[in-house]
């Protein structure tokens, strides 16, 4: 493994372990509490939410992104199969963000509906799995990258 390879194999798996922790936490923590905050409190809520939660998750979704493509174009030694695996669930997660949980933050923005928040929780484990898969490839990719 080169040491461009070494780093870029490590930078996707750092960005794609971080994206799984964090998913992980809002699907069974932070979406799931949502309908604790109250609807008198919830649109402020919301909109602090996506705002700050946008500093986190931007910058880690960008750079696993760039990865992903990265190793797609330059696969070396991993060949091409994993990584348009990965690529591939990343592309179903970021259709399911862009397509199924933005509307529902939106929709939550202007205003507290239990019914939003149920669904918002249901639609997202399509990140959820999708992510988890994406560390079980990123896994793989190391094991594959490393000599024996």
């Amino acid at each position: 493994m080169t040491t461009w390879s070494g780093v870029l194999l490590s930078v996707h798996m750092a960005a794609t372990s971080a994206m799984v922790g964090l998913i992980w936490f809002v699907q069974v923590v932070h979406y799931p509490l949502f309908d604790a905050v109250g609807p008198a409190d919830f649109v402020a809520y919301e909109v602090a939410h996506r705002r700050r939660t946008s500093w986190v998750v931007g910058p880690l979704m960008g750079i696993e992104a760039v990865a992903a493509l990265v190793l797609v174009a330059a696969p070396g030694r991993l060949g091409t199969a994993i990584p348009f695996a990965g690529l591939a669930l990343l592309a179903v997660i970021h259709a399911s963000t862009v397509s199924l949980q933005v509307p529902r933050h939106t929709d939550l923005a202007a205003r507290y509906d239990p019914a939003v928040t149920r669904r918002l929780v249901a639609t997202n484990w399509i990140r959820t799995i999708g992510w988890s898969g994406r560390a079980i490839l990123a896994v793989a990719m190391i094991m594959v990258a490393v000599p024996s």
